[in-house]
């Protein structure tokens, strides 16, 4: 969590009537490249478009709309004429950028953790709190992937009838991990095939044939900083520290596409149906769920979709409001890239409104 401290401080914010020059920042990287591609996609409004990287990858060029771009390098100058940016960084990256953005009245939409739990800083998922980017002060940050697709499956059953509960164990791709997680997992895999070594870039234990129910450091109390964060970011989202949460993160030999075992137990009783009507009718969620057929949603079925899947619905056999269900998302995308893009649009779109 960054230090409220650390945020510019800026006597007002006067809102951009209309974003002329946006820029991506972070534009090399694997979350980066699917904001080009989906801006492109989406007809996103601009006059000019700049790509922002760190001094390593600044010379290099990009390809944008069928054309190739220059990658400039990221410093405090690069954001004199930038009226929106979208980031996707490290943490440590977003706690220096994001304050030279403000400071030149550019708004930020940071998909690091480093802002999320400012208090300042409103933390957006746009089906579900949109007014929430609107009091923005300059950034506005996107959710952690695991986070975003179980607050969206929530929506709708907590609007029904008050989630008081949720436990929640994740499988969670390697992708999640960068591209050095995906290396990990297709050369581990070939190495355990062939009875080779293989010394792994980015997990402690071998990703391979294996589970690791270890994402981010100790935090709290026997937690994680990938656990904690769902509890925190989920409360704030929904604005209810009632919410209790008991998350459970596990890595998983998968190459994209995080998947989530939820339970939600709820004020009021919700039927299956009830629920199965309700995650329909949700926009950004598709349903598929025929048990006996099995049709349920799986992850290499998922992949490059921006939707969040839910199927296995059925009641909780512990507790008579209970709900469990499957949730499956494409992490890269409604997990990080088609969020943030969408908060962008969000974020036009009251522009155009003023």
């Amino acid at each position: 969590m960054g230090p409220s401290s650390t945020y510019p401080s800026v006597p007002y914010w006067s809102p951009i009537p209309v974003f002329e020059t946006i820029a991506i920042v972070g534009a090399t990287g694997a979350v980066g490249t699917l904001i080009r591609q989906m801006l492109a996609e989406r007809d996103f409004p601009y006059q000019r478009i700049k790509f922002l990287a760190s001094a390593r990858s600044a010379g290099t060029t990009v390809e944008f709309k069928g054309e190739k771009h220059p990658v400039e390098e990221l410093l405090p100058d690069a954001f004199n004429d930038i009226d929106l940016a979208i980031g996707s960084t490290p943490d440590e990256v977003a706690a220096e950028f994001c304050p030279w953005a403000v400071e030149r009245n550019c708004v930020v939409v940071d998909e690091s953790g480093y802002w999320r739990m400012d208090p300042k800083v409103p933390l957006v998922v746009p089906e579900i709190n949109p007014e929430a980017a609107l009091a923005h002060q300059g950034i506005i940050s996107s959710p952690n992937c695991s986070t975003t697709q179980m607050v969206l499956a929530m929506k709708p059953l907590h609007d029904a009838g008050k989630i008081r509960r949720v436990i929640v164990s994740t499988y969670q791709a390697t992708s999640g991990a960068g591209v050095a997680g995906q290396r990990d997992l297709e050369r581990g895999s070939r190495a355990f095939l062939d009875a080779e070594d293989y010394e792994y870039e980015t997990f402690a234990h071998p990703i391979a044939f294996n589970l690791i129910p270890q994402i981010g450091s100790h935090k709290h109390e026997g937690y994680t900083s990938e656990e904690m964060k769902m509890v925190y970011e989920t409360q704030k989202i929904f604005g209810d520290d009632s919410i209790k949460v008991c998350p459970t993160c596990v890595r998983v030999p998968v190459s994209n596409c995080h998947s989530e075992s939820i339970l939600v137990e709820t004020e009021k009783k919700i039927t299956v149906d009830q629920a199965r009507e309700l995650f329909a009718a949700t926009p950004g969620i598709k349903v598929v769920d025929d048990l006996p057929s099995g049709s349920y949603p799986m992850p290499k079925d998922c992949a490059g979709d921006d939707a969040t899947f839910i199927g296995r619905i059925r009641e909780d056999l512990s507790c008579d409001n209970g709900l469990a269900f499957w949730c499956v998302s494409d992490n890269l995308r409604k997990g990080a890239a088609t969020n943030a893009v969408q908060i962008a649009e969000l974020m036009v779109k009251n522009a155009a409104a003023v």
